[in-house]
């Protein structure tokens, strides 16, 4: 058994926030992760080749100023990569429609509809309203279903229109003028947490899972798979909601009660390398939204350009077999399966918040206030990566306080 001043159970970005905020302000801190790897939704695959790309979330701006400021502390400055411009656009069928960005949505759209629709933009209210109810008000809803609705979903990789209208997108006024306006670094994403981990105060347990969470005096104990114990003064739950309901059941059942009413969604991602003469066609650095497919999204990475290689991420609703997937992908790219250099999957689980998610939220913090214990993750402020940075802040200074 050994002692910490912080245990942190999950090595996303949030949970690696928190850790190291804990190790600046001179805390041992202990992450445990029952992956292999580090990262959570930042997941950047690197062929042995060099090459890299992001199977979860791709892009940062330099209004994240929290992450930005993990950048720059963890050393990783001289590392940030601009990327160049990603264009939305439209798969139909086959077939990519012509044109990009608002120009593509206005093609596919029907224009008396928006015309008629569009008056109420100046008097809808996001509070109290579902993306559905809010976007569909003032787009119509035959544009919507066809069109805006299928972009949203693309975003959290699954279905937006129950979502809290006011969750989904937030504006940020205070920028890093130091930073690309929209950067990621060299080797992937999920190096900013690899970085963030490496600090000498903190200590990483990755491929061993936690499977209880006990009180141990006025601290707290985390039991592994392996039947190690390991306590802390303060403890930090950086999972998906389930699980950490899973884990505080016995020590904290209305704190897990309040967990378990947060509904999930499985994400299925198929990363694939190609060569790049093998995908000329396909227009290079987008956001490909399917209207109508089994998958939500593709997302390339030729915001940083690689000579040789092209990589596309294809975002999966659940249902569908290995081998459908791996036919659309083809399908799609117009490429035999021996074209595929690499092929890696991944599943994830997301939060997917509906309406009175906030007084949810609410209910946690209050159960967790005064206490060394705190939950944290992308089910709070927001889904972007600096919803995460910035929870996790907030909690280690409300626990550090206490």
């Amino acid at each position: 058994m050994a002692r910490f001043d912080a245990i942190v159970v999950g090595s996303g970005i949030s949970g690696a926030s928190f850790a190291y905020e804990a190790a600046r302000a001179g805390k041992r801190a202990l992450v445990v992760e029952k992956e292999a790897r580090v990262g959570g939704c930042l997941h950047s695959h690197r062929t042995s080749a060099g090459y890299w790309f992001e199977l979860a979330g791709h892009t940062c701006y330099n209004s994240y100023l929290g992450l930005a400021d993990i950048v720059q502390g963890a050393g990783l400055r001289g590392k940030v990569l601009q990327r160049s411009r990603t264009h939305l656009r439209f798969l139909q069928g086959d077939s990519i429609v012509p044109g990009s960005n608002q120009w593509a949505l206005l093609r596919l759209m029907n224009k008396a509809e928006l015309l008629k629709s569009l008056p109420h933009a100046f008097t809808a209210k996001k509070d109290g309203q579902t993306v559905y109810s809010y976007y569909s008000q003032i787009l119509g809803r035959g544009n919507y279903n066809r069109v805006f609705g299928p972009v949203l979903s693309a975003v959290p990789s699954q279905s937006a229109d129950s979502f809290p209208a006011d969750m989904l997108f937030k504006v940020r006024k205070t920028r890093r003028k130091d930073f690309p306006r929209s950067f990621t670094v060299a080797g992937g994403l999920q190096r900013i947490v690899e970085a963030a981990l490496d600090q000498p105060q903190i200590t990483t347990a990755a491929g061993q899972g936690a499977v209880r969470v006990e009180r141990a005096g006025e601290g707290w104990a985390v039991v592994l798979a392996d039947g190690t114990r390991h306590e802390a003064d303060a403890l930090a739950l950086a999972v998906p909601p389930r699980t950490a309901a899973g884990l505080v059941r016995e020590t904290a059942p209305e704190l897990a009660a309040q967990l378990a009413r947060i509904k999930e969604a499985q994400v299925e991602t198929v990363g694939v390398v190609v060569a790049t003469d093998k995908v000329a066609r396909i227009p290079i650095s987008m956001f490909l939204v399917p209207l109508d497919d089994m998958f939500h999204s593709i997302v390339t990475r030729d915001s940083i350009p690689d000579q040789a290689w092209r990589s596309f991420s294809f975002h999966f609703k659940p249902g569908h077999s290995r081998d459908e997937k791996m036919r659309r992908i083809t399908e799609v790219l117009k490429v035999t399966p021996a074209d595929l250099e690499t092929v890696v999957e991944r599943t994830a689980v997301l939060p997917s918040p509906e309406l009175g998610h906030e007084k949810i939220v609410a209910e946690i913090d209050r159960l967790t206030a005064g206490a060394k214990l705190c939950v944290t993750g992308n089910y709070f402020a927001g889904l972007s990566i600096e919803d995460c940075v910035v929870r996790s802040r907030e909690q280690w200074a409300r626990i550090a306080g206490a």
